[in-house]
């Protein structure tokens, strides 16, 4: 089994690297459940290590120490996302017939499509349970790594909204990120009808919820 996996590599890659980097999402596949259901303080080694079917070397080697496990499992999906936020915030920011509309579906759209990817529900569960554990450490990871996102989100809400001060549009904003975490999440009162398809029921979410938060934001 082994040798028609190697067999079937494209040319030109090492079988080491391919076998390094295997292990390392494994771990990381691992941890993201493990975190999802004990969160950062209770999940121990040991049971990372057991779970993703590695020792701890394997662990020390790819990162170091849990803080730096727990960073590269925030920043595989997070890195993506906030890629993906500002790639389409580039194209209606700044513009003079840009709508409140096409800014929110450039914030909220990029989150609920990685909420759907493989995998997605349960880094939602970990991001969940460290909020409500309050975790200082996810709070200055994000600050410090996506702090430039929301900043930005932020001036072109208010380029906007000239109406709003600042602190009541950091309410409103925080507002409609929990909405869009409850919708990440799949666990709302809504759920998918049997007759309508995933891919229907994802865009219903997204036009649903850009609606709300437009209609929120946009108040006097």
């Amino acid at each position: 089994m082994i040798k028609r996996s190697f067999k079937s590599l494209p040319r030109g890659v090492p079988r080491k690297v391919t076998a390094t980097v295997a292990t390392k999402d494994r771990i990381l596949q691992a941890a993201e459940e493990l975190f999802a259901r004990r969160g950062f303080d209770g999940a121990s080694l040991r049971e990372l290590t057991s779970a993703a079917g590695v020792n701890l070397a394997a662990v020390n080697y790819h990162f170091g120490c849990k803080e730096k496990l727990i960073e590269q499992v925030l920043r595989r999906r997070l890195d993506l996302l906030n890629t993906r936020r500002m790639a389409a915030l580039d194209h209606v920011e700044g513009q003079h017939d840009t709508t409140l509309e096409q800014v929110l579906d450039a914030y909220i759209r990029p989150a609920l499509e990685i909420s759907y990817d493989v995998g997605g529900e349960c880094f939602m569960r970990m991001l969940a349970r460290a909020f409500a554990e309050r975790d200082e450490r996810l709070r200055e990871f994000l600050s410090q790594n996506y702090g430039h996102v929301m900043r930005r989100f932020a001036a072109e809400f208010a380029r906007l909204l000239p109406h709003l001060g600042k602190v009541e549009l950091y309410w409103r904003m925080d507002l409609v990120t929990g909405a869009l975490t409850l919708a990440m999440s799949g666990f709302g009162m809504i759920q998918r009808a049997e007759e309508v398809s995933e891919q229907a029921h994802h865009e219903q979410t997204t036009r649903h919820l850009i609606r709300f938060a437009a209609a929120g934001l946009g108040q006097p």
